[in-house]
């Protein structure tokens, strides 16, 4: 697990960084789940996705990126439950 910044916006924020604890790969590679704490201290997570061939990056499909957790286990539990491709072994 390394810790990366990505930049992230709540409602009302100007500016803010959610640190990045946990960033899990789909095997296709297409798709990822970030596990991230927040400056407030609460916990979140979202679901990317990014095409090969677009160079643009990863972009936010999930909507989960709103929800508050007290814990990292709490938000990699409804990462787990929530998002299909990281429920399976493997994943």
């Amino acid at each position: 697990m390394t810790a990366t910044l990505r930049s992230g916006r709540r409602r009302g924020a100007l500016t803010q960084k959610n640190v990045v604890l946990q960033s899990i790969n789909s095997s296709d590679g297409g798709r990822c789940v970030d596990v991230f704490r927040r400056p407030d201290g609460t916990f979140g997570f979202e679901e990317f996705r990014r095409d090969v061939e677009d160079g643009r990056g990863w972009f936010p499909i999930g909507g989960y990126g709103d929800r508050a957790f007290r814990s990292e286990d709490a938000a990699f539990g409804a990462a787990r439950a929530a998002v299909a491709w990281l429920a399976k072994p493997g994943a």
